[in-house]
């Protein structure tokens, strides 16, 4: 909705504002008014010490990771004896310093605007390229005289820590409102809006909405989801001394009236929004079609080489996994039967991929009444019903058994025995969960065509992304996305987010 600015109470500011900067929306407003956008008066500018703070955190990190490799080391000696010197640890300990390097070139520092997924496989593969060009400079150069053990131990931890490091260092940053880089949005029409929320729902990113062009001159001065419009293009030169990113939501436009606008703009990087509803995101690669522009579209889950993959990765993960937590399910399943004396694990009737019906096991945290109960409570509590027919779940659940099933459910522990289910090909590790048929019923009809199409997963990405916050649309939503978007790499970084969601039982119910 487009707003005035004058009707915007008092002190009120963007919600990606740095708030330490203490600059007024007014003045941005006064600045369009006359023509002449205030810089200095702009919601947010871009930290330049934050990608320095990230490298000296990945070399202490890396450094760590090597020591812990050389302690590692040094345990097995019992076993596969080895002389470990000073110039063996020194060298490894510089060559390991060319993993920043890799990063940077890579543009992972600070990397605004790179998806999660997108920077955990650029992360991945550069410590790969960088620990295997070690090892064969060692082989080639150094005759062996590095220790292999080491380098292969380093490799592992450098793998799993650093993006565990930059998690927690861009989370402290957002939470500081000093992550991410401004962003000129051109467009105030619904377009531009639909962008401009986006990116605030999705910090993350680090592409912070600021300002707002548009050729409309009645425009000037208005509050577009809560970001000023402040001019026409004739600002977009000043904008450019301090900005280097704008981003084109102008539908309406042409292709010859976008490429003339993007040339004329004087920003380093345009990013063009086309209204493409519906159109996955991920694995979308341009192609120069004899000098005319196309996109080529893959669609990764179609593909009975990524199936065969993706079947793949639940055996290796999903064997040694069942296998380890087997004496973990013995317990839980004593201590069900000791609260509520039954069968401790209980099957589900559910639908998996093309619409076939599976039984999907659970370790039971309800009791066996739990639908009277159920019942019983929904018709003395209006509230809860409400609750109930928007998320198909009670914060407060009468069914649920005491100490035990609140604890399964948080930890989500109750779902382990669906590891069996896995193995035998009912469900993958990762995709759409397998809901009841009530729940089904409430879904659209195409979306249900789409879910069909692939397994479901003992996780997935709303589970992990919104966890039960999460309602009917915006389960919808982050399915479809997965779907259209899935990739191995989207499959790992699910995984990573799971084991995280699980430890700290964040939304479960």
């Amino acid at each position: 909705m487009v707003v005035p600015a004058a009707s915007q109470p008092a002190g009120m500011r963007p919600a990606t504002a740095d708030t330490a900067a203490g600059h007024d929306e007014a003045k941005v407003a006064e600045g369009a008014s006359t023509g002449r956008p205030r810089i200095a008066s702009l919601p947010f500018r871009e930290r330049h010490w934050v990608p320095f703070v990230m490298i000296a955190a990945d070399i202490a990190i890396l450094e760590f990771c090597l020591y812990l490799g050389y302690l590692v080391r040094s345990l097995l000696d019992v076993w596969f004896p080895i002389a470990l010197g000073p110039p063996v640890y020194i060298g490894i300990t510089a060559g390991v310093l060319a993993l920043p390097i890799a990063y940077y070139l890579m543009g992972l520092y600070p990397g605004y605007g790179m998806s999660a997924v997108e920077r955990m496989r650029q992360q991945v593969t550069g410590t790969a390229i960088v620990f295997s060009s070690l090892l064969a400079w060692d082989y080639l150069a150094q005759d062996g005289s590095w220790s292999r053990g080491i380098l292969l131990i380093t490799w592992l931890f450098a793998t799993i820590l650093p993006p565990i490091l930059f998690a927690w260092l861009r989370t402290a940053f957002v939470r500081a409102g000093q992550w991410g880089t401004p962003v000129i949005v051109i467009g105030a029409r619904a377009a531009g809006e639909r962008l401009i929320r986006a990116l605030t729902r999705d910090r993350r990113l680090g592409l912070v909405p600021v300002g707002i062009l548009d050729p409309d001159p009645g425009l000037a001065g208005r509050m577009i989801a809560d970001i000023p419009v402040i001019g026409g293009a004739t600002e977009a030169d000043e904008l450019a001394r301090s900005i280097r990113i704008c981003a084109v939501a102008m539908p309406e436009l042409d292709g010859h009236e976008i490429a003339e606008l993007s040339a004329r703009l004087p920003f380093p990087r345009v990013l063009l929004m086309p209204e493409l509803g519906g159109l996955q995101s991920a694995w979308v690669s341009t192609r120069d079609l004899g000098g005319v522009l196309g996109l080529e579209i893959k669609k990764n889950l179609l593909l009975p080489r990524n199936r065969r993959i993706k079947r793949a990765l639940d055996y290796a993960i999903g064997v040694p996994l069942f296998l380890f937590t087997l004496p973990l399910l013995g317990l839980l399943a004593l201590a069900v039967v000791i609260v509520s004396p039954g069968r401790p694990f209980y099957r589900q009737r559910r639908e998996g991929v093309g619409g076939q019906k599976f039984s999907m096991l659970k370790l039971r945290t309800m009791y066996p009444d739990a639908e009277a109960r159920l019942e019983r409570h929904l018709a003395a509590s209006p509230v809860s019903r409400q609750e109930w027919e928007r998320y198909f779940k009670l914060r407060d659940d009468p069914r649920v058994l005491p100490y035990i099933g609140n604890f399964m459910r948080q930890s989500s522990l109750d779902e382990l025995p669906q590891l069996w289910n896995v193995l035998r090909g009912d469900m993958s590790l990762v995709g759409p969960r397998p809901f009841p048929d009530y729940h089904l019923q409430n879904y659209d009809p195409g979306f249900l065509n789409l879910r069909r199409s692939v397994p479901t997963g003992l996780t997935g990405l709303w589970q992990v992304e919104v966890r039960s916050e999460g309602d009917i649309e915006v389960q919808q939503q982050m399915d479809t996305y997965y779907i259209r978007n899935w990739s191995l790499w989207l499959d790992f970084y699910i995984l990573v987010k799971t084991i995280a969601a699980v430890v700290s039982g964040r939304g479960a119910k």
